[in-house]
């Protein structure tokens, strides 16, 4: 079977390929790369598996080409070009942590036994791009076609990150996951998974995820919310029926996530930001949901409220810091932009002084209109959302927070270093916020006229 690898690798991989032949082994293309080939979907890494070779010989082949990447593993990385290389390898578990291995490499180890290792089985499809000749040990490829997520062995609960990878891949490639698979998952726990790679997983989902509400409600069926108690807490919350009719938070989160798969910001920052805010802006619900003596349902500063949760989620994931410092905001000030739809909220002074607070009023924005279509309603009403995107790009503040026009170096001439500098500079900025002074000059006149003289 012809496969259509992408041109820029396509040679470098047959001739690799051929150099191992030509020394008495075998390579075939496996993993991810040859299930995205299969399915047609733009594939950015290769991994290649050698038979027949050992590890001096494979390294001869190829002396000023290859680093490690894992010694121990046999694994091995061309320079300057997306391409591992490994070979096979039993592996036995000897702890509770993800390198808590005994390693076997043996390069003359059967496919089917090198293949029974690998999580899932459209994953464990072998591909020679020299003969054309597809293995498939595990009947990966009808899964493909079925579009159904199998775990391939008893090997399965030996990494449970795979949990998470079936998570992400469910939401990237709209894959239904097996019922035997979802009850094994149910047995295993994230006690003993590392933050970052956790966070690695999550980032795929958020990065990726086509149906990211379908990955999401996989964790829920495998029971792995209860590693994510932010999360949980959302599934038995309920919503006003009137504006909510999908039911709990967690389903609003769910078709909230879909919303930004389909409307994921291009630029990688963006995406994150915009992405895990959609994801942790109704977290404060948990803490706020309340039921009036009329009977309806109310979540009165939830969007503050859940600035502490979504921190530590964010956290406990190892996020980098500066992407956590953007989604903070955006959680607390979420609901505002519905509130421009009133004339005496849509002023200038209150699109400057939300520009100060969340940073970029685009991504707050994004997230909005995320929330808003996260509803099953037949109609979504965006005005306020519009008004404030009009409003702030007329006033150059859609993707830029105000800056301040007077600085204490400028106060310095007539006002000695003191603690109250730091006040006046402070109190300055408020008023050029309410629009009191446009220029550096005004308000140095401004400083000199009120808080000086």
């Amino acid at each position: 079977m012809e496969l259509l690898l992408p041109e820029s690798v396509g040679r470098p991989i047959r001739t690799i390929c051929g150099r191992i032949r030509e020394a008495g082994g075998r390579a075939y293309l496996v993993g991810g790369c040859v299930r995205d080939l299969l399915l047609a979907v733009p594939t950015q890494e290769f991994d290649l598996e050698v038979f027949s070779l050992d590890a001096p010989t494979l390294e001869n082949l190829f002396p000023k080409a290859l680093d490690f990447v894992g010694k121990c593993y046999g694994i091995y990385r061309f320079r300057n070009l997306p391409i591992d290389i490994g070979l096979p390898r039993e592996e036995r578990p000897t702890g509770p942590g993800h390198r808590d291995f005994a390693v076997r490499v043996d390069s003359n180890l059967p496919l089917e036994t090198a293949a029974a290792r690998r999580d899932f089985t459209v994953n464990a499809i072998y591909w020679d791009p020299l003969e054309g000749e597809l293995v498939d040990p595990f009947g990966g490829g009808e899964d493909l076609k079925n579009r159904t997520l199998r775990h391939v062995s008893n090997h399965f609960p030996e990494d449970p990150l795979r949990v998470l990878r079936a998570m992400q891949l469910a939401a990237r490639f709209r894959f239904s996951i097996d019922p035997r698979t979802v009850r094994l998952c149910r047995s295993l726990s994230a006690k003993n998974i590392s933050s970052e790679r956790i966070c690695g997983e999550f980032l795929k989902l958020v990065l990726r995820g086509e149906a990211i509400g379908s990955g999401l409600e996989f964790l829920r069926q495998c029971d792995w919310l209860r590693f994510f108690p932010e999360l949980a807490a959302l599934v038995d919350c309920p919503q006003d029926p009137v504006f909510h009719p999908e039911g709990s938070v967690w389903e609003h989160v769910k078709l909230a996530m879909d919303s930004f798969a389909e409307s994921r910001p291009p630029e990688l920052e963006d995406a994150l930001v915009v992405g895990f805010a959609v994801l942790c802006h109704d977290f404060g619900k948990s803490l706020r949901t309340e039921r009036g003596a009329d009977g309806r349902i109310r979540t009165a500063g939830h969007g503050p409220a859940g600035v502490p949760l979504a921190e530590r989620f964010l956290q406990n994931m190892r996020m980098p810091k500066e992407i956590v410092r953007a989604v903070l905001p955006l959680v607390a000030q979420h609901m505002v932009p519905r509130t421009f739809s009133r004339p005496a909220v849509a002023t200038v002074g209150a699109v400057r002084r939300l520009a100060w607070e969340v940073g970029r009023i685009d991504r707050l924005l994004a997230v909005a209109r995320c929330d808003n279509r996260g509803r099953a309603l037949a109609a979504f009403d965006f005005s306020g959302e519009d008004r404030l995107e009009k409003l702030a790009k007329s006033e150059g503040l859609f993707r830029n927070p105000p800056v301040p026009l007077v600085r204490g170096r400028d106060l310095l001439d007539f006002l000695p270093q003191s603690p109250q500098l730091g006040l006046l500079l402070k109190k300055l900025f408020e008023e050029q916020l309410d629009g009191k002074f446009s220029s550096r000059e005004e308000g140095l006149r401004l400083a000199r006229e009120s808080y000086v003289g």
